[in-house]
């Protein structure tokens, strides 16, 4: 068991109604952890929501406030990681395991998970966003150099240069 205690970290959540149990309980497990969950929406398990609302507020959220996280969730997660790439700034992925939340954010700084509440257990998808919120970015060079490319095109629409060829 580890001896430090982990930063708190504000984590925005939005969801449609496939998330919207999903999100309940990421919003418990959040906050007994000692976290600060923001919850974007909806208030309600209504068959007729979509996600693009309330997945863009958490996700929008998200990158206007440097150091937080956000988590999206609907059924399958595509459609909740779709809506929140759109927004400028944010890197949004979809984990169906430990290991791929842990690279998002070790590989590529996302700062938005995506889950799909019909895809595994709560349980998993509990474990999922412990380990994308306590895995920090790396850092390493080559992974910063593909995340400016990224944040270069968003700034300019300019696609990245071609590596030369040998």
């Amino acid at each position: 068991m580890r001896s430090e205690r982990l930063a708190v970290v504000r984590v925005y959540l939005g969801s449609d109604h496939a998330g919207f149990v999903l999100k309940s309980r990421l919003i418990e497990w959040l906050t007994q952890a000692g976290h600060e969950p923001i919850d974007c929406g909806p208030d309600a398990e209504r068959d007729d929501d979509d996600y693009p609302p309330y997945v863009m507020r958490a996700a929008n959220s998200a990158v206007g406030d440097p150091g937080s996280l956000g988590i999206v969730i609907g059924g399958s997660g595509n459609g909740e990681a779709i809506a929140a790439n759109k927004i400028r700034g944010v890197r949004a992925a979809i984990a169906w395991s430990e290991e791929t939340a842990q690279l998002a954010r070790l590989h590529n700084n996302a700062n938005v998970l995506s889950l799909g509440a019909r895809m595994y257990p709560v349980a998993d998808a509990v474990s999922f966003a412990r380990v994308f919120i306590e895995t920090p970015f790396s850092g390493e060079s080559r992974h910063a150099r593909r995340l400016a490319e990224i944040t270069g095109y968003e700034a300019t629409g300019e696609l990245p240069a071609l590596p030369a060829e040998a």
